[in-house]
């Protein structure tokens, strides 16, 4: 089967160069194209979200963070669990409720985790896992190591409370934390000028006294320097920082949503920015790949996705009693 190896080892190769992140972002291009597809084949229960063209905020993120940060996200969680090292099987096999799932199967789309390389359960309420990571960043400050939190969240959540909250706490005891806003111009199916009163959510930051930065979230060397640099803040105890990076969703918000609020125009616009093509390009024009190097790169990400569909489409289903699991620890002696 052509798989990739053990989630730590997936997470520190995008490290390695430039080639490894444009993998990385083939990846889960081919992975949720076929996850949309699974969901209307049948295959899929419940819910899905995917993150087509967001790609390089997740890559970007995971390239700069260390296994041994703490990451909080949102229900479009898939991309940025594979991007952080979580091993394609274990992130469908929960998409599809089977028991090689992340957690089992009992969780489901919304629901990934795998503490080995820093995620923290994704959330399916917004903005819920800004608190969490406020609550990560001061366990690591009064633990007194250098390791940070991050806490990954969409342009609606920074209109709840727990976004005030989160980042008002960090602020005023300088935790080591980096809050960005995956601003993919929609809250669901509103437009983000609809709902909010200033263009950059970013600019809120000066309410509480941290700095805030707008990203490309279109470009993944960008992204991985401005996480890296708010990272490297928050370690040296200077406390937390708000970073929005500006993106798109290629897909939906969820499920059959076609997206008909879209002005005409908008998503071809997108297109033209395009994480994966755009990053190919500059790979190519510099020398770092040759054409048919990126070509063999994303038939090897396709050959991934639909083993690792074969594997999860033959593992055993979650049961009803699996929900019962793991809920008491063992009793000592």
């Amino acid at each position: 089967m052509t798989q990739m190896s053990t989630p730590l080892e997936n997470r520190l190769r995008l490290q390695s160069g430039r080639r490894a992140r444009f993998e990385r972002m083939c990846l889960i291009r081919a992975f949720e194209t076929r996850v949309q597809a699974m969901f209307f084949e049948g295959l899929v229960h419940g819910t899905t979200h995917t993150c087509q063209g967001q790609e390089a905020v997740a890559v970007g993120i995971a390239t700069a963070a260390r296994p041994t940060d703490t990451v909080t996200c949102t229900y479009r969680g898939h991309g940025h669990a594979l991007a952080l090292g979580m091993s394609p099987i274990t992130v469908l096999g929960e998409i599809m409720g089977r028991r090689v799932g992340s957690v089992g199967g009992v969780g489901g789309s919304m629901h990934l985790c795998d503490t080995s390389i820093g995620l923290l359960p994704t959330f399916a309420i917004v903005g819920a896992g800004i608190p969490v990571a406020a609550g990560a960043a001061l366990t690591a400050q009064v633990r007194g190591t250098d390791d940070a939190a991050i806490a990954i969240f969409g342009d609606g959540a920074s209109n709840i409370g727990a976004f005030h909250e989160g980042l008002n706490l960090a602020a005023i005891w300088k935790l080591p934390a980096v809050f960005i806003c995956e601003n993919n111009q929609y809250g669901e199916y509103t437009a983000i000028h609809l709902t909010t009163p200033v263009e950059n959510i970013a600019d809120r930051a000066v309410s509480y006294g941290i700095p805030g930065h707008v990203v490309d979230g279109q470009d993944v060397d960008v992204v991985a320097a401005a996480v890296g640099s708010a990272l490297e803040r928050a370690r040296a105890g200077e406390g937390p920082t708000l970073l929005e990076m500006k993106t798109y969703r290629y897909a939906g918000h969820s499920r059959a949503d076609t997206a008909p609020y879209r002005p005409k125009g908008e998503l071809e616009r997108w297109y033209e920015r395009d994480p994966v093509n755009t990053y190919r390009g500059r790979l190519i024009e510099e020398g770092e790949l040759t054409a048919e190097e990126a070509e063999e790169i994303e038939a090897r990400a396709a050959r991934i996705v639909a083993e690792t569909e074969a594997s999860a489409s033959a593992s055993d289903p979650a049961t009803v009693g699996d929900m019962f699991r793991h809920i008491y620890a063992p009793a000592n002696g």
